[in-house]
């Protein structure tokens, strides 16, 4: 089973639609059989952490943080590498600054 800090293929579903599409996710966290994960798109002109094909992604790419959801263990298709503590950390950093705005 992959871990927190594992970027996955797994099927997931589009915002605005009902339809899914598997994709390439950073597993944030696990609970039970519940999997939050954050999106990963190779559209590297949208807002997020980079992901480089050095770090071992197909193709340069881009973590967002605004996409977070949570999918079914079952909806895991394949683990593909984990992340460095340094990118895990960083993640971890830009969550908290976003989440920040809770206590203000």
């Amino acid at each position: 089973m992959p871990k927190p800090g594992d970027v996955i293929l797994a099927e997931l579903r589009f915002t605005d639609t009902f339809e899914t599409k598997t994709r390439p996710a950073v597993i944030l966290y696990i609970e039970k059989s519940n999997v939050i994960v954050a999106g990963i798109t190779s559209n590297t002109e949208m807002e997020g952490i980079p992901l480089t094909k050095r770090e071992g992604a197909i193709k340069d790419s881009v973590i967002k943080l605004n996409y977070i959801f949570t999918i079914s263990e079952l909806m895991i298709k394949k683990n593909l590498f984990p992340l460095s503590k340094e990118k895990k950390n960083l993640i971890h950093k830009e969550i908290c600054k976003k989440l920040n705005i809770l206590i203000e």
